[in-house]
């Protein structure tokens, strides 16, 4: 299949009908003061709740600050009062647990030896966390992936490197776990057997383990996104973007239901990919080739065997190379970060791709690696040096820049995402973690 193919065939506008589907990954907690995964308990980077903080400042409306000992770029995740924060600290992965109310840390676990980053931006420890019930599951570059209560007792633990062969990936490993309802997921897409993966949550034994091979050259073939779990016909599928593919696969047994390529169809060696898709209704929104294009595509159409034909739509005039979009009610929230598009929010209909709205945040040279949270009526984005703009309200014809709002470390490179908590917020600089309450 090639995406400019379809293109030449799509010149007339294609209606569709979307039923919607629940989103729900089934195992996760889903509670007002949950965000149990990067892209929180739907992977579609909303947030419950309405009174979410507004503005802030370096010296006003921040609750606590707390060092975060060692190096990371992961996105809290929060459960029951608590966060949890994986960091590389003293040559060891490190999983922390920190207090929300104080910002005290209640306990840290060393889970084997940390391989430290390749690139600036990077680290050992930049994959988020997963909270499911009283477990919390961790992964890091060098393949180890454990199971904790959340206590700070070990569970379980294994090394997939070990078992599986080193990784080949040329930067970081970005992929987050997830889960689904009995399995914890982990995706490795590189130069070399690529594969998806799963182990049982209870006792971390091994599940299934089914090979993605597909064909992509070079570094092309290596990707930081993570996986996706959706809920449709009464089970859970996991959408997988990489590769210069998208593929869809069975969560009870891993076997590959659809497949989707020409997301790179002059075979450019370097088309690596860090974005993560996000699902909306019956569509899985993949961004691609280093921000310059993005694909709707109609999943049971894929499965049904339809090829090229589950493109609903294509734009190759916008993109995201970094940030995941965010996905509420029909709608998809497009952070820019290429050297044109930086800083460029684009709302778009998710059924049809078109643009709904879109706003230019003030021209810089700072870029945005982390992805943007909807929280309340509010778009709230970070970029690099820790500041968060906020844009809203999210209902108006044309929203606009509620605030800037920057914290009193601005040093290089804050790659985390904003997170919920207890109707304030969390933001992971390069060296601290910050509670925003706005008060």
């Amino acid at each position: 299949m090639q995406i400019r193919r379809f293109l030449a065939k799509s010149r007339t506008k294609i209606q569709l009908s979307v039923t919607a589907i629940c989103l729900s990954s089934v195992g996760i907690t889903d509670a007002a003061d949950t965000w149990s995964q990067w892209r929180g308990p739907l992977q579609n980077g909303v947030a419950s709740g309405e009174n979410y903080p507004a503005t802030w400042s370096a010296d006003s409306g921040i609750s606590w600050k707390s060092e975060v000992p060692g190096t990371g770029g992961s996105t809290p995740v929060v459960s029951n009062e608590k966060a949890f924060v994986t960091a590389g600290n003293a040559e060891s992965n490190t999983l922390l647990a920190y207090n929300l109310k104080n910002g005290s840390i209640h306990w840290s676990l060393d889970l084997g030896k940390d391989r430290g980053g390749k690139h600036k931006k990077g680290s050992g420890s930049n994959p988020s966390a997963v909270v499911d019930g009283d477990h919390v599951y961790a992964y890091f570059r060098s393949g180890d992936l454990a199971c904790v209560n959340t206590d700070g007792k070990l569970i379980w633990h294994i090394n997939l490197q070990e078992k599986f062969g080193e990784d080949t990936l040329w930067w970081d490993l970005g992929s987050s776990p997830t889960v689904t309802k009995d399995s914890v997921i982990v995706v490795v897409m590189q130069t070399g057997p690529s594969y998806l993966i799963a182990f049982d949550k209870k006792t971390g034994q091994q599940k299934w383990k089914t090979d993605r091979m597909v064909g992509a050259p070079e570094e092309a073939a290596q990707s930081y996104s993570t996986p996706v779990v959706v809920d449709r016909n009464g089970e859970q599928w996991i959408g997988v973007m990489g590769a210069d593919h998208f593929t869809l696969h069975r969560a009870s047994d891993g076997k590959e239901l659809g497949r989707l390529g020409g997301f790179n169809p002059e075979q450019n060696a370097y088309f690596r990919s860090i974005s993560s898709p996000v699902a909306s209704g019956d569509l899985m929104i993949c961004p691609y080739a280093r921000g310059a294009t993005i694909t709707g595509i109609h999943m049971q159409d894929l499965a049904d065997g339809k090829g090229e034909a589950a493109i609903r739509w294509h734009r190759d005039d916008l993109g995201s190379d970094v940030p995941t979009p965010a996905s509420l009610d029909g709608k998809v929230y497009v952070v820019g970060d290429g050297r044109t598009s930086r800083g460029l929010i684009t709302c778009l209909e998710a059924e049809t791709g078109k643009t709904v709205w879109d706003l230019q945040l003030p021209k810089s040279r700072i870029s945005f690696s982390s992805s943007p949270l909807i929280a309340g009526n509010h778009l709230y984005v970070t970029n690099e040096k820790g500041t968060t703009y906020v844009i809203g309200p999210l209902t108006a014809d044309q929203p606009e820049i509620v605030s800037e709002n920057a914290i009193d470390d601005d040093a290089d490179y804050t790659v985390a995402s904003p997170t919920p908590a207890e109707a304030s917020l969390l933001i992971r600089s390069k060296s601290n973690l910050y509670k925003i309450s706005g008060r």
